[in-house]
């Protein structure tokens, strides 16, 4: 039975989440739902009712040996709240983690990915996670490095597997999650973040001309699966089917891997459009899809004497 300062965990007498943290006198507003530990405030929940639910403070403990093997998350020592005599605004559940999805924007800089199937991330951009998590090195086979060699088309990427969940983000950069259904996606190297294994990734010549999005050529996503990818500012997503399309090479993140690609080169205006030193390159989109383009050109190169 549990008696005064014996907490342990329980079944969530409201039914939201699998476990609720009874104190040994009153519930407690730390929930557990799928081995993750959150706070989501209490109705007006009952005490538990007969011993028969209750656990010895031994069994509570063997239950949070099994976090991320189905049952509930580790019992804070001692049998306290871990939150117990801290407030604000950082332990009020705003901050929390968000459950709702397997693979989720935890905020606008910050991806979420509960690992279910493995899935490639860049290379140094978790910041967290939770759980036993396997973190490896990508290479993608000899054909892909010779082109990121030959191209300096960098896409450095690891495979992450096992359970738990995994935190995301690149420079404080906007992430935005998309979901492709046999579909494709032409995208800058240096804006993937993250993507599921079940697409296929390689690094294509952009069809039309020399230089685009920092060299000759991009990453193209193929398949059925989800991708994040980081844009530095909000974004505008053109549709290349109202009308001829353009974008400074720095300035597009991705666009409809179906669309007809082409340089073209501004030579009057040169001095005033992107970044270039007497010659602006834009690349023009044609067809119908649409086109990612974020409000900055990247770092601005300053001329030293």
């Amino acid at each position: 039975m549990t008696g005064p300062g014996q907490g342990s965990w329980q079944p969530d007498p409201e039914g939201r989440f699998e476990y609720r943290w009874f104190d040994g006198q009153q519930w407690t507003d730390q929930v557990s739902n799928q081995g993750q530990v959150s706070r989501a405030p209490l109705g007006a929940a009952p005490a538990p009712q007969s011993t028969e639910r209750a656990q010895a403070p031994g069994q509570a403990q063997a239950q949070s040996q099994t976090q991320y093997q189905g049952g509930p998350a580790q019992q804070v020592p001692g049998g306290a709240d871990g939150f117990s005599g801290i407030s604000g605004d950082l332990v009020d559940g705003r901050f929390s983690e968000k459950e709702a999805k397997a693979i989720a924007n935890q905020n606008s800089k910050l991806l979420r990915v509960r690992l279910g199937e493995p899935f490639m991330a860049r290379q140094g951009s978790m910041v967290a996670y939770q759980g036993n998590v396997d973190f490896a090195f990508e290479g993608g086979g000899a054909s892909k490095f010779i082109k990121k060699a030959l191209t300096g088309e960098g896409l450095p990427l690891m495979r992450c597997q096992g359970q738990g969940d995994v935190f995301l983000a690149e420079r404080s950069y906007d992430v935005h999650l998309l979901n492709l259904t046999n579909s494709g996606l032409s995208i800058s190297g240096k804006n993937v973040l993250a993507f599921s294994t079940s697409l296929e990734w390689n690094i294509e010549r952009v069809k039309g001309g020399s230089m685009v999005a920092g060299g000759l050529f991009n990453t193209t996503l193929r398949g059925t699966g989800w991708v994040a990818l980081t844009t530095d500012g909000p974004p505008v997503v053109l549709n290349a089917a109202e009308a001829p399309t353009f974008a400074d090479t720095n300035a597009v993140v991705a666009w409809s891997a179906n669309l007809q690609t082409q340089l073209k080169t501004s030579f009057k205006a040169g001095a005033l459009i992107g970044r270039g030193s007497g010659e602006a390159v834009q690349v023009s989109f044609y067809g119908n899809g649409f086109v990612i383009v974020q409000p900055s050109e990247g770092f601005q190169i300053t001329a030293t004497q």
